[in-house]
């Protein structure tokens, strides 16, 4: 099948650039003026809280959406000018997954490839490769997509998504709802399509083994600002070497021990009962900040030292742990 954005590649390294982009919703604004650049070839992560902006940024570039303001282009094309030449060089696997439940699993397949001009034969060759790469080839072929799990409807969209090749891929949230072995599945088949074939993949998650694992470079958004950017290891290394954690027996203790803190532990963040303080090294300073507790009467539940992680990212950026939606996702 020949792609309108072969010639696209070459002229640019670029695979998505946006420039202002804002998206609002009356008086709300979802997305607000995001300046991003996305390398071709690159596995980019996208993080941020429920609402944050994520979906929508997403939708803008995927052409689902029009911006309020500014522009964007994907694969070298304009999202509010060249829709449909974006729209062949993009497959999208969104959160909310639109399956017509009277079809079968292949025929869906088939119908995506043939409408994106594959031949029959072609179409078929296509739908079975899928099929055995997401897990479904052993579902009964005239099994309804209506009888489908969550997690096969998940898998199935994913295979929708890439059913015509596409130069860039975006993935929202792909591995929510499937089981552990599923999810590295989609994994291994991600890295696949990025070292052999060179597809760009933009990847929004919740599940930040999945960022850290997958992603060349990693955006958080927040409010609709891009509020950090870069690769994971720049990140947590801006944090400090090492994290010591202190767990109190309230929130209201945790605050008032952040106060107390404040001089021996400036880079800090606190969640709920939870104080991490970000050192160089952290054996230096553990008798520090005890005694400064000590001499404050604020008892010490808890006491660990490990390395920085995405979430101490997430949560310096943010103000909220992205840990605890990953395990009400997991739940």
């Amino acid at each position: 099948m020949t792609k309108a954005w072969c010639r696209v590649t070459e002229q640019t390294d670029r695979s998505i650039v946006a420039k202002h982009l804002t998206r609002d919703f009356g008086d709300l604004r979802a997305v607000d003026e995001v300046d991003l650049e996305i390398r071709s070839g690159e596995i980019f992560g996208f993080l941020g809280p429920n609402g944050a902006g994520k979906s929508t940024l997403v939708k803008m570039l995927a052409t689902i959406l029009a911006p309020t303001s500014g522009r964007a282009t994907v694969a070298g094309f304009d999202v509010g000018r060249q829709q449909g030449k974006v729209r062949q060089a993009i497959g999208v696997a969104l959160q909310d997954v639109g399956l017509d439940p009277l079809m079968t699993s292949r025929e869906l397949i088939v119908m995506q490839a043939r409408l994106f001009g594959a031949s029959a034969g072609a179409a078929q060759e296509t739908a079975e490769r899928l099929l055995r790469l997401v897990g479904l080839h052993d579902v009964a072929p005239a099994k309804r997509v209506g009888g489908y799990s969550g997690g096969m409807k998940r898998r199935l969209d994913l295979a929708l998504a890439l059913a015509h090749d596409p130069h860039v891929l975006f993935l929202d949230e792909p591995t929510t709802g499937l089981d552990p072995a599923s999810r590295m599945d989609i994994w291994d088949e991600v890295r696949r399509l990025n070292h052999h074939q060179g597809m760009t993949i933009f990847l929004t998650t919740q599940y930040l083994e999945e960022a850290d694992r997958l992603a060349d470079r990693v955006a958080i958004i927040d409010h609709g600002r891009i509020v950090a950017l870069g690769t994971p290891s720049e990140l947590k290394r801006g944090l400090g070497e090492e994290v010591v954690e202190l767990t109190f027996e309230s929130a209201e203790v945790a605050e008032r021990a952040a106060g107390i803190l404040a001089d021996a532990a400036p880079q800090r963040s606190r969640d709920d009962a939870e104080l991490r303080c970000y050192f160089a090294v952290a054996a230096h300073e553990v008798p520090t900040l005890v005694r400064a507790l000590d001499l404050a009467s604020i008892p010490l539940r808890g006491l660990t030292v490990s390395r920085p992680s995405l979430d101490d990212v997430f949560l310096r950026a943010t103000g909220e742990s992205m840990a605890r939606d990953e395990e009400e996702a997991l739940a």
